[in-house]
């Protein structure tokens, strides 16, 4: 059964690498972990439940799809195709970064097959509310809108960011209400969930708010599950339950929100 009438992107979750770019990689495994959303999968897809669930199966270290074809190396090394992660360490073994003929490739075949297939989801008369889902680390990385708080102790950034650039791209009341539902479920302080700050919205929702689709970008503070009491940070090793339980409490803030 799909009775949640949301079409839900899951741009980061992914943690493959394409095949295109084998033998030209020196990024650690650590360090696409660190410039990934990761287990976002695992947290918010809930394809029993919704009209649609969109993942995006390639890493974003590799391909972001939450950038705007504008955003390209070496003017933004954190672009489309990036050249460093968000922590700056490199990607590529020096001198084997991807020229432009690859980069046309990448983007063909796994940003704009994942743009098209929510263009076509977005037609789906049964969709109501689009949902671009991401995480964010607990401090914020020195090229985060937020970096001048790097470094600081988990906390500082809240427990969820909900973004509708300000307005434009869902009513403002609805991101209110989502955000009610999120307390409400996730058993957390109203207070610690923001609106446009630190993030105010991303490509995607920027793309498809009101196409035809009012769209919301979520993001969650990874210290909810990246807590040593759930995650090895050695091993990367993280309990499975845990991803269980919050997969659930995302499943009934949605339900929350719908039914009121």
């Amino acid at each position: 059964m799909t009775g949640l009438p949301v079409l839900i992107s899951i741009p980061h979750g992914g943690t493959e690498v394409p095949e295109e770019l084998e033998g030209r990689l020196c990024i650690t495994p650590r360090a696409q972990f660190d410039d990934s959303d990761p287990f976002t999968k695992e947290i918010y897809d809930i394809s029993g439940s919704a009209k649609h669930v969109i993942v995006a199966p390639i890493a974003r270290a590799y391909v972001d799809q939450n950038r705007a074809r504008t955003r390209m190396p070496p003017d933004d090394p954190d672009g489309l195709i990036k050249s460093a992660t968000c922590y700056n360490e490199p990607i590529y073994v020096k001198g084997m970064e991807p020229d432009p003929r690859l980069e046309e490739v990448l983007i063909r075949r796994y940003y704009t097959t994942y743009h098209d297939r929510i263009a076509r989801a977005c037609k789906d008369g049964g969709v109501v509310l689009g949902l671009d889902c991401h995480s964010m680390a607990a401090s914020a990385p020195s090229i985060a809108p937020d970096a001048a708080v790097a470094g600081q102790e988990v906390g500082h950034r809240p427990l969820f960011c909900l973004s509708n650039l300000d307005g434009k791209t869902c009513p403002t009341d609805w991101l209110e209400r989502l955000a009610d539902s999120i307390s409400e479920s996730f058993m957390i302080d109203r207070g610690e969930i923001l609106l446009n700050r630190p993030f105010k919205g991303g490509h995607i929702t920027e793309s498809f708010g009101y196409r035809p689709l009012p769209w919301i970008q979520i993001e969650m503070n990874r210290s909810l599950y990246l807590d040593e009491r759930w995650f090895d940070a050695d091993s990367l090793k993280i309990d499975r339950g845990r991803l269980a339980e919050l997969n659930g409490m995302f499943k009934d803030a949605l339900e929350w929100f719908f039914a009121h």
